[in-house]
């Protein structure tokens, strides 16, 4: 008979098939791969939270996300039911629906789409920043500047941009050049959004 003391491959292969679950248990497991550890997360005690919701691909959604959209100097959204949100993610232009993945993207500059309850539509131009997309169909944007795009001009735009590619195409100091190339690369965006 075996003593009482189990083996940690005893212990690591119980907990990973959930015929005991104590978290303590994980502590003394041999932890080789990130899989082992994955198996071990999704065998915790319901009591310790809430289980990760799953959605297919192409299941309808009912319920609203709930939208945070903040700048140093003031919030555009604060905690606001919401249909769909599109952002500008570093990954790519990304949808974000109620129960959506959890995930944290960077965000590009761009265009941030906000379709509300009500059907309508508002549009903001960001400057970069993070989105933040949370279980509980929550998502926070953080930004450093963001207008609406319907406060832009383009003849403005076309102005701004001129001025960008002779200093960027010019002789002057190398800070000067590199500012003005991601100047362009910001008002060549906002261009293509701008009617």
């Amino acid at each position: 008979m075996r003593n009482n003391r189990h083996s940690d491959f005893d212990l690591c292969n119980a907990t990973s098939r959930g015929i005991i679950q104590p978290l303590h248990v994980i502590h003394h497991c041999k932890m080789s791969s990130f899989r082992f550890a994955r198996s071990a997360l999704r065998a915790r005690p319901s009591f310790l939270g809430a289980p990760v919701q799953r959605r297919g691909y192409a299941e309808a959604v009912a319920d609203k996300i709930k939208l945070s959209l903040t700048l140093p100097h003031q919030t555009i959204y604060r905690s606001t039911g919401v249909t769909q949100v599109n952002i500008p993610a570093a990954s790519g232009e990304m949808g974000v629906l109620a129960n959506h993945v959890p995930s944290i993207e960077q965000l590009n500059p761009g265009l941030v789409e906000i379709l509300e309850e009500s059907g309508a539509t508002k549009q903001y131009f960001l400057s970069g920043g993070f989105a933040v997309v949370q279980p509980d169909s929550q998502l926070s944007i953080n930004a450093v500047e963001g207008f609406a795009l319907e406060d832009f001009s383009a003849d403005s735009i076309r102005a701004q941009i001129a001025e960008a590619q002779k200093i960027s195409s010019g002789s002057g100091s190398e800070q000067d050049i590199a500012e003005a190339k991601i100047e362009l690369e910001v008002l060549e965006t906002l261009q293509a959004h701008v009617k």
